[in-house]
């Protein structure tokens, strides 16, 4: 193997799967802003996970829809006027 090519850095941070609140501690090197207190009181990273083994329906073996369609309804709905705005402004 390569000497030196990966990462040092590890540290201790806490995974959450926010479709059902499960959560689990393990070392990673991923950045992240979040940060939570551990049941053993001590503050980790936090890194959000919209699914995981908890959640996913291979491991569960029931289907769980995730809404992602959502999502871009609001985005639409939010910024729909200013579509609109716009293109009566290019239109005159």
């Amino acid at each position: 193997m390569k000497k030196d090519i990966h990462p040092k850095d590890y540290r201790m941070v806490v995974f959450k799967d926010m479709s059902n609140e499960y959560s689990f501690l393990t070392k990673s090197t991923i950045q992240t802003k979040d940060t939570v207190v551990w049941g053993d009181g001590k503050e980790y990273p936090l890194v959000k996970l919209e699914i995981s083994h908890t959640s996913h329906p291979f491991y569960t073996g029931k289907m769980k829809l995730i809404d992602t369609a959502g999502r871009v309804d609001k985005f639409r709905l939010k910024y729909e006027k200013h579509l609109e705005n716009r293109n009566k402004a290019k239109s005159t």
